[in-house]
């Protein structure tokens, strides 16, 4: 079975990275194993200058791989913009869900952080996948609607939605 992913969407600065932490915080204290993915489409750099594993990359491997015994870091070329499903299929393993940031235009389930202050309407709409919505105002909107401090509800939802049948690996 196919691990869940539900993507945290909404335009720069409106806080999802706040309340994906949140999030993540709230279901790993429940017992929950939370992956993460992050887009970045202007790239990023892990690998410095210098560094064993950049002089590795340097020298020509594709792939290299740096660990430690509590940590692994994959650093890989690729060849395309892989799709979350491409991630969580060929990365991902011993998660109950995968909760991604950033790449808005994907099929998988939304939630939606919206700030009134940022005066624009929303991405999405429950027809493009939106599971709910997370604000600082009251929105008349056909999915629920929750304060944008209320990681427990969103991880409710998320739990009922996703998680329910699943065994949790460490029960709280």
């Amino acid at each position: 079975m196919d691990i869940p992913i539900v993507s945290i969407v909404g335009k720069s600065d409106s806080g999802k990275t706040t309340l994906l932490e949140k999030i993540i915080s709230e279901l790993v204290k429940r017992g929950w194993r939370v992956a993460t993915i992050k887009h970045n489409l202007h790239g990023f750099d892990i690998d410095h200058e210098g560094k064993d594993s950049w002089r590795h990359k340097k020298a020509g491997a594709s792939t290299t791989v740096v660990y430690s015994p509590r940590q692994l870091a994959l650093i890989q070329d690729i060849d395309k913009d892989y799709t979350f499903a491409d991630i969580r299929d060929n990365y991902i393993r011993n998660t109950d869900i995968i909760l991604t940031e950033g790449y808005k235009d994907n099929p998988f389930p939304k939630i939606e952080v919206f700030r009134k202050e940022m005066r624009r309407d929303l991405l999405f709409k429950k027809k493009d996948n939106l599971l709910a919505v997370a604000a600082d105002t009251k929105l008349n909107i056909d999915v629920p609607c929750f304060d944008i401090n209320d990681a427990k509800g969103i991880a409710d939802l998320i739990e009922n939605q996703f998680l329910k049948n699943k065994p949790k690996e460490n029960p709280v």
